[in-house]
């Protein structure tokens, strides 16, 4: 059972994350890479939403999969949206190649600390 130190680890590389993604920003003078963040921030939302229009908690609802569905599809198109802005916006050389790997940097750590929490705090259910 993890417990209140990999709590403190996962915050302190989120903590981390951003703090790459900002530098990528500030040190470079450009505030484009700053895009990647509203990846972070929308990632979770589809899942959420069409999770909760999927009926799966309820009792006496019908279960949806094609909502479940279209909500991880969407997610995962902010996913890679999140990873592949930083190429996009290199190649145009808007931002500098140091920039970008910055900021794919933060955005690994950001996105593996969403999964690693997501893993060891998940409610797994009583299996019988």
């Amino acid at each position: 059972m993890p417990g209140l130190r990999s709590i403190i680890a996962l915050a302190f590389v989120l903590a981390i994350g951003f703090l790459l993604v900002i530098l990528s920003c500030a040190l470079y003078y450009n505030w484009w890479p700053l895009l990647v963040v509203a990846t972070y921030v929308l990632a979770p939302l589809p899942n959420a939403l069409c999770g909760r229009c999927a009926g799966e908690d309820d009792i006496l609802s019908d279960y949806n999969a094609g909502a479940l569905d279209t909500g991880r599809f969407i997610t995962g198109m902010f996913i890679v949206t999140g990873f592949c802005l930083p190429f996009v916006l290199a190649h145009a050389e808007v931002i500098t190649i140091p920039a970008m790997v910055m900021s794919i940097a933060g955005g690994i750590l950001v996105y593996g600390t969403i999964i690693t929490y997501t893993h060891f705090f998940a409610d797994q259910g009583d299996e019988f």
